[in-house]
């Protein structure tokens, strides 16, 4: 009887010994999953760049407001001035001739030292009575430039105007209006 005693208490002995590694080993599997998860967690957010709904707004020496609104944004990792924008609508408030030009675009880059953009595909650009499409348009605010090319349509009460390329003062509404070959001819036809 006591060699089954032995014989059942070594058994026993294995088979909490057994019992005891395998749950270990599971609680330490889940442990470590949960620690995976955690830290796959973490790395997103941190490594996150992008912004919603985003707003920025600026005044130059004259008083005149540029705001750019976007439904997305996103921080150049290269260069945390820069953000790429989404959805954009940008305004250009002129306030000596109480005006305003607005400009909307699918995608934008902005730089949030110089306040330069850069807008890109499905541009429509507003001001008075006047309406200009393109496919990209460059705006410097310390030059008062915008620069619109690609598919340009100008189109006024009278006119529509069909050219590679429409450059405009913002304060003085001054524009150029060309083709980059000079051999080409700006395309012009009336509405009267």
């Amino acid at each position: 009887m006591k060699f089954l005693s032995y014989k059942g208490l070594i058994i026993l002995s294995l088979f909490l010994v057994a019992f005891f590694f395998i749950f270990s080993n599971f609680f330490k599997k889940k442990e470590a999953d949960k620690k995976d998860t955690l830290e796959k967690i973490e790395e997103n957010f941190t490594n996150s760049n992008i912004i919603k709904d985003i707003k920025y707004s600026s005044k130059d020496m004259k008083g005149n407001q540029y705001i750019i609104l976007a439904k997305e944004g996103e921080i150049d990792l290269n260069n945390s001035d820069i953000i790429f924008l989404k959805d954009v609508k940008a305004y250009i408030n002129l306030i000596e001739k109480n005006e305003t030009i607005t400009i909307v675009s699918d995608f934008g880059k902005y730089n949030t030292v110089n306040y330069d953009t850069i807008f890109s595909q499905n541009i429509n650009v507003t001001y008075l009575d006047n309406e200009i499409t393109g496919n990209y348009l460059d705006f410097s605010m310390i030059k008062n430039i915008l620069i619109i090319s690609k598919n340009v349509v100008y189109k006024n009460p009278n006119n529509i105007l069909k050219a590679d390329v429409i450059e405009l003062d913002t304060i003085t509404k001054d524009t150029k209006i060309f083709m980059h070959n000079s051999k080409d001819q700006v395309n012009i036809e009336s509405r009267n």
